[in-house]
């Protein structure tokens, strides 16, 4: 019975491949690839013939029955554009596919955009809540932080360049002004990790370049004791002192930890 590899690729600098990896693409009959020009520069880097066919995000349904057909006749490989196939990228699909119909499925690790992130962050690495990529809408991107404000284990997104800024902001606004490590084109020529507050990334990624990896810290136990319950009464307080609503926001921030986006609903409900 054939297999299918799902072989983990460079993320940027081509000498992060093992030379597991490096012997399978040698040897299957069919690499299948999320970006056929990324990987024939690798493949070409490394003297490998092996012939390439694109399997991504647009055509994985129909590509399906074809890779599925090969797979009788030989060992394919599934490769992604960059990291591990199937980890916000195109394979999921496929994988299940295969193992449906009995072949063997077996993983050739190795770079990783996330993994290797959360490594440098300086932010605990015990347990960590992968997000995958944001959603691009700020409702569903809200919401998707709403649901994890409270995971004390540290949290792993990835973004793009043109959705970095908004995408920081509604981190601010949501999980509050947590400490974060922003890594910008790992292992590549303008790798970057930029540590600190999430308000002091949005100030230093003025002009977003490149891929971006977002590591947040998690829910701290300052965060968890305080409620929104037990700050309503701290509210009224400052309500009745006359005192701004920006300012109100600030300050409870700064007492509680919690977001302001939840203390600004329970503020509007104050009489």
């Amino acid at each position: 019975m054939s297999i299918l590899y799902i072989v983990a690729t460079p993320i940027g600098n081509l000498e992060d491949i093992t030379l597991r990896a490096l012997r399978v693409l040698k040897d299957v009959s069919l690499i299948a690839s999320e970006d056929t020009r990324t990987t024939a520069h690798l493949l070409k880097h490394y003297d490998i013939q092996t012939p390439l066919t694109s399997y991504f995000e647009h055509n994985k349904q129909s590509k399906l029955s074809y890779l599925l057909n090969k797979l009788e006749a030989g060992d394919i490989a599934l490769v992604s554009e960059a990291g591990m196939p199937a980890i916000s990228d195109p394979g999921y699909e496929l994988v299940v596919a295969a193992q449906q119909r009995g072949f063997k499925v077996v993983p050739l690790p190795g770079a990783s955009a996330f993994i290797s992130a959360l490594a440098v962050s300086g932010l605990p690495t015990d347990a960590c809540h992968y997000l995958g990529f944001l959603p691009r809408k700020t409702g569903e991107r809200k919401r998707l932080l709403e649901s994890v404000a409270h995971e004390k284990v540290t949290l792993a997104a990835y973004e793009t360049p043109h959705r970095l800024l908004v995408a920081l902001h509604d981190i601010l606004s949501v999980l509050g002004n947590r400490r974060v490590a922003v890594c910008r084109e790992l292992t590549k020529l303008h790798e970057e990790v930029f540590r600190g507050t999430v308000e002091d990334s949005i100030t230093h990624f003025v002009q977003p370049r490149g891929e971006f990896t977002i590591i947040i810290d998690g829910c701290t136990e300052k965060m968890m004791v305080v409620d929104v319950g037990d700050a309503v009464f701290r509210m009224g307080q400052l309500k009745r002192s006359g005192i701004s609503t920006k300012e109100a926001m600030s300050q409870l921030h700064h007492e509680t930890g919690i977001p302001r986006r939840e203390l600004y609903r329970e503020w509007l409900k104050l009489k």
